[in-house]
């Protein structure tokens, strides 16, 4: 099987339940995979860079999962990605080193997905979001492998005891979907 590595990128999974929830999931039914969760690594945002790249050379499929803040990942992944997707390492001249691997994006949103869509109240769907992610592979050699997506996660509703029950099936539902997704990769 290939490995795979799972990037959590919330900033705080203390506070969070749809992410925490699928990457319990996830871990249940992919206990091979190496999860990595940035709060706990990196919660003062300096990232040791060497140690991340070694986990993304070890890796042969990787998963990006996080919640949408603001139209786009957690500034955490971000920087987790501005510091190791480095020029000489992802992408430059002598930077193959992603090069042949898998992506795959895993995101949340606490807005429902109807409301991604022309017209909603997001105004576009939710691939319109992604061109950024999309370059990121090209860029590094990366295959683009999709995504897996669940809106209507809010933490907000986390006191409402039938929307978190409704929230908490989703988001096993959404582990059980990414798994799927990953071992039909592999």
């Amino acid at each position: 099987m290939k490995k795979i590595l799972i990037v959590s990128g919330h900033p705080d999974l203390n506070d969070s339940f749809a992410n925490k929830t699928i990457l319990e999931e996830t871990k249940k039914l992919l206990p091979e995979a190496e999860f990595v969760y940035l709060d706990k690594l990196y919660p003062d945002f300096q990232i040791d860079v060497k140690t991340e790249q070694e986990r993304l050379l070890r890796a042969d499929i990787i998963v990006l999962q996080y919640p949408i803040f603001w139209y786009s990942a957690p500034s955490l992944m971000h920087r987790w990605i501005e510091q190791t997707f480095t020029h000489g390492f992802s992408h430059g001249t002598t930077g193959d080193k992603l090069k042949g691997k898998q992506l795959v994006l895993s995101f949340t949103s606490g807005a429902p997905e109807e409301m991604y869509r022309q017209g909603g109240l997001q105004c576009y769907p939710i691939d319109d979001f992604l061109p950024a992610y999309k370059q990121m592979a090209k860029l590094c050699g990366l295959q683009w492998c999709d995504y897996i997506y669940s809106g209507g996660l809010s933490y907000a509703s986390r006191h409402d005891e039938t929307e978190l029950a409704r929230m908490k099936d989703k988001a096993i539902q959404h582990a059980h979907l990414l798994v799927e997704k990953l071992k039909g990769m592999a």
